[in-house]
């Protein structure tokens, strides 16, 4: 195809994030509403972006809150895995962010789904059906973790730090399938879902004894299951539905079964969500808006002592539907929004990077976002050496990876 072919002929000025291969002056550009090459600088920010997979008609970073690296070993590069199509479907694949060197992890037929990497066993785990499975990143080997009962219908959505215990969700009867059947669209079936409080529970799967067991059950919600990056007991949760009317981020602790609600809401239309770990689990983070729509900002739980201790405020054009961070929780990026967002922002189409100035975030523009269609959530990472901002985007015209360097030349 002609796009296919155009990304083709793009990649031999490319640049690895480990490091530049010098070809041709970078051209100075207005970031997407057309192919761009392989590396350009946003003309409206003069940063450096490149389009990380290439030779690809599309390719799909992660969700903000899914650890998608696994480290190097040596000196060999950072692996990142991602999704990309091809003929059999959609499939799992790994890039060397030194090398840029493209490996395909998974050949599944039929549909596959799971975001879920663990550094520690350096594996990327997805489920098929009824079936979970792992891929080790460097030998490639795909193997069998766990078999669900087919009437289970329940899904695996999180692998704990030290890799021994799964988190799965399922849906009591059928009610939740027969509205996202029938109510394809999010607008359409969220509301639908959260005033039908069907039940849900929340179970662990040993992956070493394949015990199954329930650790949670209510008539809420159940979603956005995400384990602590450094303590394998900890698994947070939401409720997912209208944040100003859900008490939305719970923790639970998978040994003892000790259930915490995180944030307590202290006025009407208050939302607290999109919560994240920070790579040193000491901290989860949230978008805290109080109320809806009017004052933004980041804010923090200590994991040690369950009581909030970082609070950054931002404007409406700085919102974003999600932020991460740095290592050291002093640097934070964010992917922006368009006005249709809940900020109602005029001029929110930005990659951004924060760096906190006293109580509140002092910005810097990344990239240009204007011609991005935001039914796709940018969704963006700190590279593990923290030189870059990866996101993904669709201002080429179809979903790709993208990295821009924080640092200007």
């Amino acid at each position: 195809m002609k796009i296919l072919s155009q990304l083709l002929l793009s990649t031999a000025c490319i640049t690895c994030l480990g490091g530049a291969v010098k070809a041709q002056k970078i051209p100075v550009m207005e970031t997407g509403g057309k192919i761009m090459p392989a590396e350009w600088i946003d003309k409206a920010t003069g940063h450096k972006v490149v389009r990380l997979v290439n030779g690809r008609d599309s390719a799909a970073s992660f969700y903000f809150n899914n650890n998608c690296f696994v480290p190097q070993k040596n000196t060999e590069g950072d692996l990142m895995v991602f999704y990309s199509n091809t003929k059999q479907g959609n499939q799992l694949f790994s890039i060397n962010l030194k090398t840029n060197k493209v490996e395909q992890l998974t050949h599944h037929t039929g549909k596959m789904a799971g975001e879920m990497v663990c550094p520690k066993t350096r594996s990327a785990y997805y489920q098929g059906g009824d079936t979970v499975f792992a891929v080790n990143v460097d030998t490639k080997k795909n193997s069998v973790i766990y078999v669900f009962d087919p009437a289970f219908k329940g899904r695996a959505g999180t692998i704990n730090a030290d890799g021994t215990y799964l988190a799965c969700v399922k849906a009591t009867g059928e009610q939740e399938r027969e509205i996202y059947a029938k109510y394809p669209a999010k607008h359409d079936y969220f509301n639908r879902i959260w005033e039908a409080h069907i039940e849900h529970t929340l179970y662990t799967v040993n992956i070493k004894t394949k015990e199954i067991k329930e650790i949670h059950r209510e008539n809420e919600w159940t979603n956005h299951l995400l384990f602590s990056p450094t303590d394998p007991d900890i698994l947070s949760y939401c409720h997912e539905g209208p944040w100003e009317k859900n008490d939305r981020i719970w923790n639970i602790n998978i040994k003892t079964g000790k259930n915490t609600l995180m944030h307590v809401r202290t006025m009407v239309n208050e939302i607290a969500g999109h919560e994240f770990f920070g790579v040193s689990g000491n901290r989860e983070w949230f978008d805290l808006q109080k109320p809806k729509g009017q004052t933004f900002f980041l804010a923090a739980f200590d994991m040690k002592t369950g009581k909030e201790d970082r609070l950054y405020e931002m404007d409406r054009n700085e919102w974003s539907i999600h932020f991460n961070v740095s290592k050291d929780e002093q640097t934070f990026c964010g992917d922006g929004g368009n006005p249709g967002q809940v900020a109602k922002a005029p001029d929110g189409q930005w990659i951004y990077l924060f760096k906190p100035d006293g109580t509140r975030f002092r910005s810097e523009k990344l990239v240009m976002m204007k011609n991005h269609n935001y039914h796709l959530e940018p969704n963006v990472h700190f590279s593990p050496d923290e030189k870059w901002i990866i996101f993904r985007a669709n201002f080429e015209g179809m979903e790709q990876i993208y990295a821009v360097e924080i640092a200007k030349k």
